[in-house]
């Protein structure tokens, strides 16, 4: 769920956004980020919510980085970036960000102004940069950051469009076999009296339901779909199929490794910022599923008793046997932060190797299932001609 925290930042009154659980979950982010709460309150979402244009955050960061290595100043790069800018609504936030630096704010509080286009972990990463005067160096972190999370996402998205298709295709030629196919067929066997094969009479008994009922049963499965998109648009009911897919084996193991991914290359690259875990920790909390932050509480617990950050990591569950070893090897050479983004690249190489032995393994299957779903409405279409030519022999 998404909430909306009015804070104060520096004397600034600014509103920020984030995802969580509850209003208290969405007050503490806002804290953990040195923010004065004010209020908080639930976004109403619905099927008829304006969305938001997305803002383009790593060309943003490519092209400032860019700017920034030429020699121009901060205030210079974005007013080049804010007067090449032709989008509306992306011109509008590059001169808000600048209106707030005019009146000397820093950066960070600027950005902060703008939660819908500047992530919180954006915001905090230049946050840190203030602190050491390195905002280059931040933003090519951040770039490789996003750069290495886009190319997982495009494995994963890759890797279901032809079962999705190839579900969508089938689908329709089953439709279109019921639907059309099978009442015409119908009619050749309308007078062959009463003694009927029962192949036969369920070709003709379906056929009747189409006739009578045809139009209910369109209207209730375009009724159906409309319903499906709705209800896959709500946090609640995608958070619910998660949790299904969580509970297979196999599945729910790669989706778990998949979140430690995430969580680990957010970790690195916050902890490389000059972010301590504590708080590294806290901004990375949204990246996890629901059902692992109460692990992740416990991690940070122990942390801040003094722990060390893989024995806390092993005890709240979050690590995997590989991962485990390498922070304890992290924690040896005091380079954690580049560790934790090597435990993400492993986790990343581990879930393509598996998505392409599942698409392998997968597709072949539908396949056939498929298939033998059409074969089974031919065989039913074409099996009462049989028994009619075997019967006047």
């Amino acid at each position: 769920m998404r909430f909306q925290v009015r804070a104060l930042s520096a004397g600034q009154l600014v509103t920020l956004e984030y995802e969580a659980q509850h209003a208290d979950e969405a007050a503490g982010k806002a804290r953990s980020q040195g923010y004065e709460v004010l209020a908080t309150k639930a976004e109403r979402e619905g099927l008829l919510q304006r969305k938001r244009s997305r803002f383009p955050l790593l060309m943003f960061s490519q092209e400032l980085l860019s700017l920034l290595k030429a020699g121009l100043g901060l205030v210079e790069s974005l007013e080049g970036i804010a007067e090449k800018e032709q989008r509306p609504e992306v011109a509008q936030v590059l001169r808000g960000v600048l209106e707030a630096l005019y009146r000397g704010q820093t950066f960070s509080a600027a950005l902060a102004s703008f939660p819908h286009a500047f992530t919180g972990l954006y915001t905090s990463m230049v946050k840190a940069s203030e602190r050491t005067g390195d905002l280059p160096e931040a933003l090519l972190r951040y770039i490789g950051y996003e750069q290495q999370v886009e190319v997982l996402r495009k494995k994963l998205i890759a890797s279901s469009i032809y079962p999705v298709l190839l579900m969508t295709v089938g689908g329709l030629v089953v439709l279109f076999l019921l639907g059309y196919v099978v009442p015409r067929f119908s009619q050749i066997y309308a007078d062959t009296g009463e003694n009927q094969a029962w192949m036969l009479k369920l070709v003709l008994g379906w056929a009747r339901i189409m006739e009578t009922h045809g139009h209910v049963l369109l209207m209730g499965g375009v009724a159906l779909l409309v319903a499906l998109g709705v209800a896959l648009s709500r946090p609640s009911v995608r958070g619910k199929l998660m949790s299904l897919l969580w509970r297979i084996p196999t599945v729910g193991e790669q989706m778990r490794v998949f979140q430690l991914a995430r969580f680990y290359r957010t970790l690195g690259m916050l902890l490389e910022g000059g972010i301590t875990v504590t708080q590294a920790l806290a901004m990375a909390r949204g990246l996890l599923a629901a059902s692992m932050h109460q692990s992740l509480g416990q991690a940070a617990s122990m942390i801040k008793e003094g722990r060390a950050i893989s024995e806390a990591m092993e005890a709240a569950g979050l690590v995997t046997p590989v991962s485990l070893r390498m922070l304890r090897v992290g924690e040896k050479s005091g380079e954690m932060g580049r560790m934790m983004e090597h435990i993400a690249t492993l986790h990343d190489e581990e879930i393509s190797r598996w998505l392409e032995w599942f698409t392998r393994l997968f597709e072949p299957l539908l396949m056939i299932f498929i298939g033998l779903i059409i074969g089974a409405v031919v065989v039913m279409l074409y099996m009462p001609i049989f028994e009619l030519a075997g019967s006047l022999q």
